[in-house]
């Protein structure tokens, strides 16, 4: 009598072979019976379904519908799916809190827990459902590890509220606590405007960060480009979910991997989408990280030349008119990559996961007549991209400042030191920020945080106080997607390694200069050399745990914050 141990096992079964296959994995396969897989299914390649559900947010929240439809495509396309889940951390939730610590580690822990998963079940690919910041490119991170057949899906933006005519986003609410403060807008207001902004499931609608590394997918090659910018709550999602479960199958036949697709020409392409829709200085942290784990050597330099050279021609916000929503809607990123390759920006020949190049998107884009998202890059909105690199005496290994929504390149000022997000905040709200200032926030890093904190708290509020064209933001933090303003972040090294941000007083001189790449204080360096000399870290905020587990493996903000063996 002939057994399943009988049947030659299927050759794209090249890793769940050994797992499944045989007398020996009779033990396994009785798990897996349990579970409700039959020999038929077992025979056939096994795709892990890998999601971020959760019901802290509304980014991830109809993920466990579109796991679904993935698995129906999977089947259909002769395979077999295991889904399972890893965390997600909202940034929008816990922003100005302590839980925002947790954010940028969710993404190593997000990262780490997907490849364990993959490699403890020796699936032969793999399908990641993304939304909120950090399950983007921490399920990337993972694929470029495990380099097993694979698509990242990001499963669409939310739709803009609705506030008294005009549409918002929870960027807008942000705002409205500075605005309230500021006595601008009534306790009502604010309420109403905190009850219309969100509206369903979805990411973030702006060109935040969630929305800058769903294109940044797109352009690497890990998503098929248009299934993304799907709207999260529309009908055709449902339909490219399913579909990307049909191509993972045929990924796994065709054993195309991440590291095929993925190239140095590939992270200059997301790049020059970052800089050409104006997107989120995130953008630069997790694009290196992305290519240390793909084995690809990308650094914050490489991102100052292409943005410096790169023209926005999208429109978004936050600091433009239009949501991910009207992007879609207008043509989609397609508009963005047909625009760059007339500027001869773009590697055309770079593939995508489906088998098109970026050439052929950019041909096959067809824009909605009358559409103003994506201007035409000969009359760019702005002649370069939105990010740029400082270095200086106050940060000599480097720093991102954001430049898109403003058209300032020079602040000089007095700096107004803090030691916390939280003592800050406080300022602000207090109204102790007046114009000129230099609002310094240190301690925040990824060591010193731990976790390198997005300050969108506080940027958000010094908008809500009519300050953003008046003063500059200095941080060794981060900042939302969701911020516009003078702002520079990232700096390295970072206040509790000894960075230069330690050794400011109140009220030195503080000088931004973008013209010559330069963030310093006017003392001399051996005033700066003494002031250090005589600093004390301060005590760690966490002494076990996560936190402070990632607080002594991980690397600076310009490599990427990544965390690293000891």
């Amino acid at each position: 009598m002939s057994t399943p141990y009988d049947v030659p096992s299927d050759p794209a079964k090249r890793q769940s072979a050994a797992l499944t296959d045989g007398p020996d994995r009779a033990g396994a396969r009785s798990m897996l019976k349990a579970t409700g897989f039959t020999d038929e299914d077992l025979a056939k390649p096994i795709v892990g379904v890998a999601t971020t559900w959760i019901e802290t947010m509304p980014c991830n929240l109809n993920q466990r519908d579109l796991a679904q439809d993935v698995k129906r495509g999977i089947r259909a396309a002769g395979g077999t799916p295991m889904e399972f889940n890893t965390i997600a951390v909202s940034d929008g939730v816990s922003m100005g809190t302590s839980g925002m610590r947790a954010s940028l580690v969710s993404r190593e822990v997000i990262a780490d827990s997907i490849e364990l998963v993959a490699r403890g079940h020796l699936f032969d690919g793999l399908v990641c459902l993304v939304a909120c910041d950090k399950t983007n490119p921490g399920a990337a991170m993972a694929v470029g590890r495990l380099d097993i057949p694979s698509v990242v899906f990001y499963t669409g933006s939310i739709a803009p509220g609705l506030y008294r005519g005009r549409e918002v986003s929870v960027a807008d609410v942000y705002e409205g606590i500075g605005a309230y403060a500021a006595g601008k807008i009534s306790a009502a207001d604010l309420h109403e405007l905190e009850s219309a902004a969100c509206p369903g499931a979805g990411a973030c609608g702006g060109q935040f960060t969630a929305n800058t590394m769903s294109m940044m997918l797109d352009f690497l090659g890990l998503s098929p480009v248009g299934a993304n910018g799907i709207p999260a709550m529309s009908t055709a999602k449902a339909e490219a979910a399913e579909a990307i479960g049909r191509l993972a199958v045929q990924l796994v036949r065709d054993d195309v991997r991440p590291r095929s697709v993925v190239t140095r020409q590939s992270l200059e392409n997301a790049a020059r989408s970052v800089a050409a829709a104006g997107g989120s200085t995130n953008g630069v942290l997790h694009l290196v990280a992305i290519a240390k784990e793909f084995g690809l050597e990308f650094t914050i330099e490489d991102f100052d030349r292409i943005s410096a050279e790169t023209p926005i021609v999208a429109d978004m916000k936050p600091w433009g008119r239009y949501h991910a929503t009207d992007m879609y809607r207008a043509g989609g990123v397609g508009l963005v990559a047909r625009e760059l390759r007339k500027a001869g920006h773009l590697h055309a020949d770079a593939r995508c996961v489906d088998g098109r190049s970026l050439g052929d998107v950019a041909d096959e884009v067809v824009e909605t007549e009358g559409q103003t998202v994506v201007v035409p890059i000969e009359t760019p909105l702005k002649p370069r991209g939105g990010v740029a690199i400082l270095r200086g005496n106050l940060s000599p290994g480097g720093s991102a400042v954001k430049l898109a929504g403003h058209d300032r390149l020079v602040h000089r000022g007095p700096a107004r030191v803090f030691d916390s997000e939280e003592e800050c905040f406080a300022a602000v709200k207090a109204k102790r920020i007046i114009p000129g200032d230099v609002v310094v926030i240190r301690y925040e890093g990824p060591h010193g945080g731990p976790g390198m904190r997005e300050m969108l708290h506080v940027t958000a509020a010094i908008v809500g106080e009519g300050l953003s064209e008046e003063v500059a933001l200095v941080t060794d933090g981060r900042f939302s997607g969701a911020t516009h303003g003078f702002m520079v972040g990232h700096v390295c090294p970072e206040a509790s390694k000894g960075g230069p941000l330690a050794a400011l007083r109140e009220g030195d001189t503080v000088v931004i200069d973008v013209e010559r790449r330069q963030l310093n204080v006017e003392l001399s360096d051996e005033e700066l050399a003494e002031r250090l000399a005589a600093w004390t870290p301060p005590e760690p905020r966490h002494r076990d745990g996560v936190l402070a587990k990632y607080a002594s493996l991980v690397q600076p903000a310009s490599e990427g914050a990544v965390t690293l063996p000891l």
